[in-house]
């Protein structure tokens, strides 16, 4: 016996369960999840008109049609905004929280800008200024103990620069960071 395919809003609020979700991230899940429902289900219509026609029936199966399914998939974003179980508000905090300790303010931007969204100008004040000190938790953690040579030094550079740190953060980390006598 096949199990019924989970319905739209059930399959969102599992989603929205587990963590906050951005309305675009929300969207793409949905959208695929529709495409696929809507595919099986002409699947199946076409199967049973096979059985009933013979085998000589043509079988065209139905391509999804995005745009059908785009209406319905944003009456529900806006039924679980208007709930307040999606926030974009939320989602944001949430992943600056979760991004804060291993990342740059360029590189959680970056991120937050994939789903359509821009940090709020306080809060980025906040992870610019936070952002020498995070820098060196994170340096610490990965290296703990200063460059040997200036290749190792260039690597964590890189490293940091990769993590979306600006480069007075990780002038600073290095700075600090330097062995006694040493200069960079």
């Amino acid at each position: 016996m096949k199990r019924a395919p989970a319905s739209l809003q059930s399959r969102a609020l599992g989603w929205l369960a587990q963590r906050e979700q951005s309305r675009s991230e929300l969207r793409r899940k949905l959208m695929r999840l529709a495409q696929r429902q809507q595919r099986a289900a002409a699947a199946d219509a076409a199967g049973q008109a096979d059985a009933e026609a013979g085998a000589d029936a043509e079988t065209e199966s139905e391509a999804p049609d995005p745009a059908a399914l785009a209406a319905p998939i944003e009456a529900l974003l806006d039924h679980l905004q208007a709930q307040g179980l999606l926030s974009e508000e939320r989602f944001i905090e949430s992943r600056v929280r979760v991004r804060a300790a291993g990342q740059g303010a360029r590189r959680i931007q970056s991120e937050l800008a994939q789903h359509g969204l821009k940090l709020p100008a306080q809060a980025l004040q906040a992870l610019q200024q936070s952002e020498t000190e995070r820098a060196l938790q994170l340096w610490l953690r990965r290296f703990g103990q200063p460059a040997a040579d200036l290749r190792e030094r260039a690597r964590q550079m890189r490293f940091l620069a990769a993590r979306g740190f600006s480069g007075a953060a990780i002038r600073a980390v290095l700075a600090a960071t330097d062995k006694p006598g040493e200069s960079g």
